[in-house]
């Protein structure tokens, strides 16, 4: 039997030293066999890779959002980060920029093309400067119930989107539901169509809620979300729309106390990652990225809950809920959608083909709804 050198014997022992009760426990299995020499080449590998197990630092996570504080948003990326750590078992540090210190969401997206962010939360409105046809989502009354837009969002929407999203480098963890788009006002409900001519109506870079306003003849606006207070307050502006959490937890309700339950169109935020960077991680951490996040059904609910709260404290933040008569909403409808063609031409891509798309899935769910229950 060979005698094993002594300067790699040095080196076993200091391997073995830095390599924890791991390579200990081998150690002393293996002591007898380390002397041959094809044995001894396995037993040094066995070595390297054990230090270097222990050894590697976790992957670092840049998380970025614009979550509001004491919202369900920031609650949902709370509990991801402690899940996520967790199931990692020291795997993975996440640094959860979540509350807007990254900037605004263009600046999200920038980190997310140079490799700075990895991991996010883009609403449909940014996500269209990547997608352009996310745009699309916002189209007036484009579903007639929640019930409807969740069965096309599951059984249609997410899968193209995860194609659409890979295609420019970013990978689809979750598809998060902010409610419906509600409109408010400073000195009135806007209850009918007619209720928004020549009102001054604040609007996002969102070419759906341009054309809305254009079709109704209000005075369209556009303005950051950040304006929209001040605006509010020098008169500047009179009526705009959010979901539910930005309209009732930012400051915005008690300056335009009206709230009308349009429910016109999907509020969308993606939840995705660097696809470059996401396929260099392993399986087990890429599983822990997705399944650590709550998928489609959670996050409705979540966002349904807090919405439901919001509404019946009211009149304690500060504003008052209308809501629409059946005849109302289809009046709303009816005015909306001819602005679809427009949008769809606005948008391009592939939005021609989705909202085909999205059509038959509506058909899909009205066949199931009246599909006789099985025995």
């Amino acid at each position: 039997m060979d005698p094993m050198p002594i300067s790699l014997m040095r080196d076993c022992d200091w391997l073995r030293s830095r390599s924890g009760h791991l390579a200990d426990d081998l150690w002393r299995n293996m002591a007898g066999s380390c002397h041959t020499s094809g044995m001894r080449k396995i037993w040094i590998l066995w070595l390297y890779v054990a230090c270097a197990a222990q050894a590697a630092p976790p992957v670092e996570v840049i998380v970025g959002g614009t979550a509001f504080r004491n919202t369900a948003g920031e609650k949902i990326w709370l509990d991801f980060q402690r899940k996520a750590e967790a199931a990692a078992n020291g795997g993975l540090k996440l640094r959860m920029l979540v509350h807007g210190e990254l900037g605004p969401e263009e600046q999200i997206v920038s980190g997310l093309r140079r490799g700075r962010v990895h991991y996010a939360n883009l609403s449909a409105l940014v996500s269209s400067t990547v997608v352009p046809e996310a745009g699309l989502l916002y189209a007036p009354f484009l579903f007639d119930s929640d019930a409807e837009a969740d069965f096309v969002v599951d059984h249609y929407l997410t899968a193209e989107f995860r194609k659409l999203m890979a295609a420019r480098g970013l990978e689809l963890i979750a598809w998060y539901d902010l409610g419906s788009s509600l409109l408010w006002s400073r000195r009135k409900p806007l209850l009918v169509p007619t209720d928004l001519r020549g009102v001054r109506l604040r609007i996002g870079a969102n070419r759906a809620t341009q054309l809305l306003g254009q079709a109704l003849q209000a005075d369209v606006i556009p303005l950051p979300f950040s304006d929209i207070i001040p605006s509010l307050q020098r008169g500047l502006i009179e009526a705009g729309e959010n979901g539910m959490a930005l309209y009732a937890r930012t400051g915005i309700a008690r300056e335009a106390p009206f709230l009308s339950m349009t429910e016109h169109n999907l509020a969308v935020s993606f939840i995705v990652a660097d696809k470059r960077w996401f396929d260099r991680q392993t399986p087990a951490l890429q599983k822990i990225l997705r399944e650590s996040f709550p998928d489609a059904v959670a996050l409705r609910k979540s966002t349904r809950d807090e919405s439901a709260s919001d509404i019946a404290n009211a009149a304690k933040l500060g504003f008052k809920v209308y809501r629409l008569t059946p005849a109302q909403r289809q009046q709303w409808a009816a005015a909306s959608r001819v602005t679809h063609p427009d949008l769809i031409a606005a948008t391009g891509g592939a939005s021609a083909r989705l909202y085909a798309g999205i059509a038959a899935s509506r058909k899909a769910f009205a066949t199931a709804r009246t599909k006789p229950a099985a025995r």
